[in-house]
């Protein structure tokens, strides 16, 4: 079958390699795409926000499925206007992305279901949410409800902090994404990232991960979407993975279809682990990104066939299977990320990088222009290894990092730290 994937980061480029090794796919495309993706695809250069233009192209080549990879375009509708065009697509509707396009709907389906999460209030009058923010413990979490690429998230150290990233948001730092401004209590513990597929009534889990928020080593700086990542997390163990499923993507998934909006395609839960007990920070409607990476690098199953099988409502007839080995991706992103930087800068030395042994690098910001490989992005590189331990797919990682040739660039030298230091 011909098959569409939409989106153009590091994400879709592990999705891309994965869905090419899939025998039931005869063609697969990608719009935008990026240069890395070119060499298991073919892009087609349609915005991945250009609703008509994809629709329009899936129609004239018959593409029988859609595999919708960013946020944006779920939120969006993307998923409906292909279901109504006759088209099969991965992904929830508009009213199923809301659990990741509104932040205080989560919380909200959350307090009527008693999903554990953070307690909080939502407001669209800043003087009122400083109010509630002052009466929480420090720090406090000061989100925008709606989309704002990862960054729209604020941990207050201070009141005087609080107050100025409520005033902040309520003055368009972040679009109309602060128009809404949900403040919640700062939960404590260990963060990881545990993924499923559901077709609207089974909840499959995959596997889970840890994300790597901070832009510099020692979790120092400010929040990006995501420096680098690995699985397994140490984190997740069996027993807080049950927990996950029991008592938030399940219940979810139920609430969902109660309230007539059933909830298909990618489920991931950022969780806030502490003491054995995690708790829901929030959900995203699509695979994470940077975890999209060191999922597609362990999985054992054939990804196209998984995928619609959450479609078609059959989750429930197939089971997922995974590499043992450990996999690790380090983000490789421009001077100056998660703020200001330059595009533009030349990046050599990639095909020898991705010679060392365990190793695949996915392309996220990337360019060609006059035959050079350019950067186009924040985050631009995702060298990604696998290896017996998170440790050895860490040095694996690292050793092809230090071959690629970008001086304008960075990374963090500390990913997979919790694990290595629990042995």
């Amino acid at each position: 079958m011909n098959v569409l994937l939409i989106g153009s980061g590091g994400r879709e480029h592990a999705l891309a390699w994965s869905l090419s090794a899939s025998p039931i796919i005869s063609k697969l495309y990608c719009a935008p795409g990026n240069p890395g993706i070119a060499a298991v695809a073919e892009c087609v250069a349609i915005a991945a926000g250009d609703l008509d233009g994809l629709v329009a192209f899936a129609k004239e080549k018959k593409v029988a499925f859609v595999v919708i990879g960013p946020e944006a375009p779920l939120v969006a509708g993307l998923a409906d206007r292909l279901e109504a065009a006759g088209i099969k697509a991965l992904g929830p509707s508009a009213k199923g992305a809301m659990l990741e396009g509104s932040k205080g709907f989560m919380k909200d389906l959350c307090a009527e279901h008693d999903i554990p999460t953070a307690a909080y209030r939502r407001f669209r009058d800043s003087a009122r949410a400083k109010f509630f923010s002052d009466t929480l413990p420090l720090p406090v979490v000061i989100k925008a409800d709606g989309l704002a690429a990862g960054k729209g998230v604020i941990i207050a150290e201070t009141r005087a902090d609080a107050h100025k990233a409520v005033d902040s948001m309520f003055d368009g730092a972040f679009g109309t994404a602060g128009a809404e401004v949900v403040v919640e209590e700062f939960l404590d513990g260990e963060e990881a990232s545990f993924f499923a597929l559901t077709d609207g009534k089974h909840v499959l889990p995959m596997i889970g991960a840890q994300d790597h928020k901070r832009a510099f080593d020692g979790d120092q700086g400010p929040n990006t979407g995501g420096m680098g990542a690995y699985s397994p997390a140490p984190v997740l163990t069996d027993a807080v993975a049950e927990k996950t499923m029991s008592r938030i993507l399940m219940p979810t998934v139920a609430a969902m279809a109660e309230r007539g909006t059933p909830y298909m395609g990618v489920l991931y839960a950022g969780l806030m682990i502490k003491n054995g007990e995690p708790k829901l920070i929030e959900y995203n409607c699509r695979f994470g990104d940077p975890e999209c990476q060191v999922l597609a690098m362990r999985l054992k199953s054939d990804l196209a066939t998984a995928l619609l099988a959450a479609r078609d409502g059959m989750l429930g007839a197939i089971d997922l299977r995974w590499h043992d080995d450990a996999a690790l991706t380090v983000v490789m992103a421009a001077k100056g990320y998660p703020g200001e930087y330059e595009k533009g800068s030349e990046i050599r030395g990639l095909d020898e990088a991705a010679k060392k042994n365990g190793v695949q690098i996915f392309q996220a910001g990337t360019t060609r222009r006059d035959g050079k490989l350019l950067a186009a992005g924040g985050r631009v590189l995702n060298v990604t290894a696998t290896g017996t331990t998170v440790a050895e797919a860490r040095q694996r990682a690292y050793a092809a990092v230090d071959v690629v040739d970008w001086p304008q660039g960075f990374c963090r030298r500390d990913i997979g730290w919790r694990a290595i230091a629990r042995g």
